[in-house]
């Protein structure tokens, strides 16, 4: 009861902080008060809480790098160029009837080698609405084109936040996890190329808005060369490099074209990695102001204060209740199927992609090692279900946020079928990957 009493409350909390526009990290914060009186309630010492709280938060440490990294990255990509240079030769190749596919093919593209949802949404998501706007294509639609685009790489790619907090949570290996889900996201994402391939054609743009590429011609200098940090982003990790290295070399090669091409001196670099880009153009401002290290400051306490809570839950047993229920669900559904359900059920009560995943993976990491499942499918099928699906929930902030962004509301979210198409087709592919024994987890 003192567990269902600490998460009742947490709940209130943050929709009362969403509905009022506080920040999440004083609901997390004041969930942290909470676990820990509920397990004073049980009997468990402070210092010993206290002490299950921090060996939950250590488990960030690797994360957390790569998130200021990212940070950095997101700065150095406006300021070089390397977005601007993917949205101008993006908005070239527009046809009237490839405007919609179009949209998704970059999206996806862009947010594969930056590994960001928002940070897509608010720079070629907005353009792309801007777009489609003066040129009379259906906004509504457009949304979601762009709201499954943007999840192309967040859920999938080496740079993604999240994908790097699933390889922490579930002790596997980024790379790995990446090659996997490049192979699983094929179908999914042909799938979706036909449909909005057909939604193109019977949504044609009636006119681009050639002010939009003024804007851009004149603000950067848009060489070939300002690809290059996108390009090491997209190959190094394919061919095996590790995550960090990686990001440093896409950040130090777009730190080199920002100075050799955009004209910045080095300690404006410098500034764009830490604070992040700034135009001195209002129109340049509004699409591509943003960025840097310190951008990431919020993502990263929300991690270290998501996973504290891991720590306390797996100390002190509070999650075993849900972890029996998971298990029959396993023996009656299938692990995938009854993982599914319960991430859906995370995701509508918390509102929050990053507590849905440690919390999920909480509850079935010990159903899929009792089965003997590998690590690797637990962290596929969380990519599969609370990862993706988290863009699908209209009130979740990884849904709401992107669409604020982008000017759009919930009435996008049955376009983004890229989202509903990546657990649809894993319920029929995953025995290819994976065997499942529904007796064996029954018994369990």
């Amino acid at each position: 009861m003192d567990v269902v009493i600490a998460m009742a409350a947490f709940i209130l909390v943050m929709l009362l902080c969403l509905l009022m526009g506080y920040p999440m990290l004083a609901a997390l914060a004041a969930g942290f008060v909470f676990f820990i009186l509920a397990g004073l309630h049980r009997g468990y010492r402070l210092s010993a809480l206290l002490k299950m709280a921090a060996q939950g938060g250590r488990r960030t440490l690797i994360v957390l790098r790569i998130f200021l990294l990212i940070g950095v990255i997101t700065g150095l990509w406006r300021a070089s160029g390397t977005v601007a240079c993917c949205i101008y030769w993006g908005v070239k190749a527009i046809t009237p009837h490839a405007f919609l596919l179009i949209a998704f093919l970059l999206t996806s593209l862009v947010s594969f080698a930056l590994g960001t949802s928002f940070g897509v949404a608010a720079t070629l998501g907005v353009i792309f609405m801007s777009l489609a706007r003066s040129g009379g294509v259906n906004e509504t639609i457009t949304a979601g084109v762009l709201l499954s685009g943007i999840y192309v790489g967040d859920r999938g790619a080496p740079s993604s936040s999240c994908a790097n907090l699933v390889a922490t949570v579930t002790d596997t290996r980024i790379g790995d996890n990446v090659r996997l889900m490049l192979k699983t996201t094929l179908l999914p994402y042909l799938a979706a190329v036909a449909v909005y391939a057909i939604l193109s054609l019977q949504n044609p743009i009636q006119a681009v808005d050639p002010a939009m590429l003024r804007v851009l011609t004149d603000n950067f200098d848009l060489s070939l060369w300002t690809l290059l940090p996108a390009a090491l982003m997209l190959a190094l990790p394919l061919c095996h490099v590790p995550v960090m290295l990686a990001l440093t070399a896409s950040i130090l090669s777009a730190g080199a074209v920002a100075m050799c091409l955009q004209g910045m001196t080095l300690m404006e670099v410098l500034r764009c990695a830490l604070f992040g880009f700034s135009a001195a153009d209002p129109l340049a401002a509004r699409l591509f102001d943003g960025g840097g290290l310190l951008s990431m400051l919020t993502v990263s306490c929300i991690v270290i204060l998501s996973c504290t809570y891991a720590g306390i839950f797996e100390g002190t047993q509070m999650l075993s209740g849900m972890q029996r229920l998971a298990r029959r669900g396993a023996g009656r559904l299938g692990r995938f199927p009854a993982m599914l359900l319960s991430s859906l059920g995370l995701l509508m009560l918390f509102c929050n992609q990053t507590i849905a995943v440690m919390m999920n993976t909480q509850i079935w990491r010990d159903v899929y090692r009792a089965q003997d499942a590998p690590d690797a499918e637990l962290a596929i099928d969380t990519e599969n279900t609370v990862a993706i699906i988290a863009g699908l929930i209209p009130w979740c902030i990884a849904c709401s946020a992107p669409l604020a962004l982008m000017g759009a509301d919930a009435r996008a979210v049955p376009y983004a079928v890229y989202l509903y198409f990546v657990p649809l087709f894993w319920l029929f592919m995953k025995k290819r990957y994976f065997k499942e024994d529904r007796q064996a987890t029954e018994a369990a």
